[in-house]
């Protein structure tokens, strides 16, 4: 599986600013005591404190590149679930701030960390996002627009839902890819038998083969907002992996 990873660390403790406390009382003979002064408040921080992606655990925050700005996170119920959420996440200057939470799917019989073709599993990973492209023409994406005919999804799905329209627009997931190129090349660095084509999509009505799949609304959104320049990755697994 190819996963482009880079070691980082995104929490960041806050820095905290502590005020002086009160010193020794000075008194004289034959004078009554006078009431200290009260102590100052404490200097607080202003600032917030950077944050990091919820639900993610020290693994896998370290598996995103230090260079990355944006991280769409997908969450699945289970490890054998084809239900997910996902969530855009922009890194600020005051930590990660992430969207709306969308729901989606994912492959149907759940995640795999050694994805097969034919498996019916979606990799477990994080995965860089560098090109996209449609059915449909370019809605104004950042990312490499791949605008073809060859995106055409006839059939059913598993729960006999229409497929028609669920490639309209695709985000490629870089899983044994060539990053630079057509969603439709079907480059296989790993070979065929590791699987590809793992793409984010309009969403169907039901799980997919491999892939995450959203609302077309919101596959417009991501094509509007992902932004090569932020080096955009997907970050994509059942809860209890992430949370590692």
């Amino acid at each position: 599986m190819i996963q482009r990873r880079t070691a980082v660390a995104l929490l960041a403790s806050p820095l905290l600013l502590t005020g002086c406390g009160g010193g020794a009382e000075a008194t004289e003979r034959r004078t009554p005591p006078r009431r200290p002064a009260p102590a100052p408040t404490p200097e607080t921080s202003t600032e917030p404190a950077p944050r990091g992606i919820p639900g993610l655990g020290p693994e896998r925050l370290a598996d995103i590149p230090e260079r990355c700005g944006q991280a769409v996170v997908v969450t699945g119920r289970g490890p054998d679930s084809p239900l997910c959420t996902a969530v855009l996440h922009q890194r600020t200057a005051d930590g990660w701030q992430p969207g709306p939470a969308w729901p989606a799917h994912n492959a149907l019989r759940g995640w795999s960390a050694h994805h097969m073709i034919g498996d019916l599993r979606s990799p477990l990973g994080v995965y860089t996002l560098s090109d996209a492209g449609g059915l449909l023409p370019d809605p104004g994406s950042r990312l490499p627009y791949h605008h073809s005919g060859g995106f055409h999804s006839p059939g059913t799905g598993f729960e006999g839902e229409p497929l028609e329209g669920s490639f309209d627009y695709v985000v490629a997931i870089d899983y044994n890819r060539e990053p630079g190129t057509s969603p439709l090349d079907w480059t296989r660095p790993l070979g065929p038998k590791r699987g590809g084509g793992v793409w984010l999509h309009v969403d169907h009505g039901g799980p997919t083969h491999g892939c995450v799949s959203v609302a077309k609304t919101h596959m417009k959104d991501l094509l509007r907002t992902l932004d090569p320049a932020r080096h955009p990755v997907v970050v994509m697994g059942h809860a209890d992996w992430l949370a590692r």
